[in-house]
């Protein structure tokens, strides 16, 4: 046999044994290249799933209206405005959200995501994983559920209720004139996924190569969270809308005490897994892929864009951009070291030297005057390095963002680490036990998870009943009060300030006026003063409490109501 027949004869065998004949080229993958009954290591459908992924929540400098590094959520609210002027995420500050211009308008992405995890569901059956690695099916299958209840929660606390699909794979020409859920048939069915999954997820420790995957944790955060926002005075009864459909699809139309004992239970059984602990240090959870606080996190590459985003403008080599300005109110939200509010006589606060003796808390989460970074101090004074003056972007406030930053104070470049956005941490559980704890009346036993927060925090215990800087015998107002503060602190610039405020219902008290930043001189001699100034000032109507419904799905989808006063 000549060599010509031979090569004829092997291309013909090779044929003979594919599935089928190419009929698309492979970057054109189709759905029976991907659930491939012969596909035992299941490689496509592994990467439809890691795609899934990339749908969850990610916080970082994401707010952005052309695609180029945006600005933090956290910028919309009383925590820190753009150092940018004119930057879409201040739409939530003065007044510009409309349902045409909505910087933080998931819709179309929560429900492109659903519709994959429902065909991912749908189809990944035949795949013949498990005889390799038994319970992968399994672990997949929950992982995409949990994904698709993520993303219809991160609708609800933006919209209310919205349409649910149920595991149905719609297509094109199906009839997509949906009408909206309730906001209670939307808990309900959220609920019911978390607890249906929450046995189904990989089980706490998992192993190094699974990290950054769903475990039941996650499922047990997110059934959790669900109630708590449930519970919350904005949804439990406290909307604003006028008419009863209106309110059914903002909210519970009535308020229900009991809903915090559910939220409280939900916490509860996380807490009770005992799978999770507080790190040693605050910094600690943010700047390691692998700890002990993290329950879930969003997976990226290691990197610097974070330093490089946010951190002071002086520092050219390498580049800072300084891209958020955190404000007054921030910072005088953390308390001194003894625990003390700032405004508390018996504090030890000097406003003369307003950063000396406060809450460790504050070096690992906004850069001010003095504090050393790249080998020199930072300087936000009137024509300092880092506030020249001019046109050039620096900040607004006289402050940096430096939260999820590692410790470059001694470097002369940066190195890349773990940037890994944190959806679910267990400090924020104890934030949300204390929390509901008070709102069940039980105010003696939200102390205990608050002690645990600022004793990690390096808050002095001090001596006496007013451990950790935490009056005894608080009222159940004043223990609301104090929670709020203590998580705007531990939470600061995780999503969460932006979104408490509304379910809080506070947002009308704290974005209606003026947010400041202080302005620092220094004279010839180098003595500094300190002077706070109005940097913007801000509107925020009932409204805002709730999203517009995008106008191009309300033309689209004639079923649909829209939110009250948009």
């Amino acid at each position: 046999m000549n060599t010509r027949i031979m090569v004829f004869m092997m291309i013909l065998i090779a044929m003979a044994s594919c599935k089928k004949y190419e009929e698309t080229p492979l970057q054109g993958i189709n759905k029976d290249n991907v659930y491939d009954p012969l596909d035992k290591n299941g490689d496509f459908a592994r990467q439809v799933l890691s795609d899934l992924y990339t749908s969850l929540p990610d916080g970082f400098n994401r707010i952005s209206g052309d695609g180029t590094v945006g600005d933090f959520l956290d910028a919309g609210s009383d925590d820190a405005v753009p150092s940018r002027q004119n930057k879409v995420v201040e739409y939530y500050s003065n007044g510009r959200l409309n349902a045409t211009n909505n910087p933080d308008n998931n819709w179309e992405s929560a429900y492109r995501a659903i519709r994959a995890a429902n065909d991912f569901l749908a189809n990944v059956d035949v795949v013949p994983v498990d005889a390799n690695a038994p319970k992968t099916l399994q672990y997949w299958k929950a992982e995409a559920r949990f994904i698709r209840a993520m993303n219809y929660f991160e609708m609800i606390k933006r919209y209310g209720g919205v349409p649910l699909i149920g595991d149905k794979v719609l297509s094109p020409d199906a009839n997509l004139q949906i009408p909206r859920n309730t906001f209670e048939q939307c808990v309900t069915y959220l609920v019911s996924e978390c607890d249906a999954i929450k046995g189904l997820l990989r089980v706490e420790p998992v192993a190094d190569s699974d990290l950054g995957r769903i475990t039941r944790g996650a499922a047990y955060a997110l059934k959790a969270r669900v109630l708590l926002y449930a519970a919350s005075p904005l949804f439990n009864g406290g909307g604003i809308a006028g008419d009863a459909t209106k309110k059914a699809l903002a909210g519970y139309p009535t308020f229900d005490a009991t809903r915090w004992t559910l939220a409280l239970n939900a916490v509860q059984e996380l807490i009770n897994l005992n799978a999770y602990q507080l790190t040693t240090t605050f910094n600690a959870a943010f700047i390691g892929r692998k700890n002990t606080e993290v329950i879930l996190a969003k997976q990226r590459a290691k990197t610097f864009d974070l330093e490089t985003n946010n951190a002071p403008v002086g520092y050219t080599t390498p580049l800072s951009n300084g891209f958020t300005s955190p404000t007054q109110e921030l910072v005088d939200a953390f308390p001194m070291l003894n625990g003390l509010s700032i405004t508390d006589p018996a504090s030890g606060y000097v406003a003369a030297n307003p950063y000396a003796g406060r809450d460790k808390r504050l070096d690992n989460t906004v850069f001010y005057n003095g504090i050393r970074w790249l080998s020199r101090n930072v300087e936000t004074f009137e024509g300092g390095k880092d506030k020249p003056g001019g046109v050039a972007v620096q900040t607004r406030t006289g402050y940096y963002l430096k939260k999820y930053m590692a410790d470059f104070s001694a470097a002369t470049a940066y190195a890349t680490q773990d940037h890994n956005y944190i959806i679910f941490r267990y400090g924020g559980v104890l934030l949300d036990y204390a929390e509901c704890l008070n709102e069940v009346g039980r105010t003696a036993d939200a102390y205990s998870p608050l002690r645990s927060l600022r004793l990690r925090a390096g808050i002095t215990a001090g001596t006496g009943a007013d451990t950790y800087g935490i009056k005894s015998g608080m009222s159940q107002a004043d223990m609301r009060a104090f929670i709020q503060n203590e998580r705007r602190v531990e939470m600061a610039f995780e999503e969460q300030r932006f979104w408490d405020i509304r379910r809080w219902k506070i947002a009308g008290q704290v974005l209606n006026g003026a947010l400041h930043g202080t302005q620092i001189t220094r004279s010839s001699a180098g003595a500094l003063t300190y002077a706070p100034y109005t940097v913007t000032n801000t509107t925020f109507n009932q409204r805002f409490y709730l999203m517009p419904i995008p106008y191009s799905e309300l033309i689209t989808n004639r079923s649909l109501i829209q939110n009250e006063g948009w």
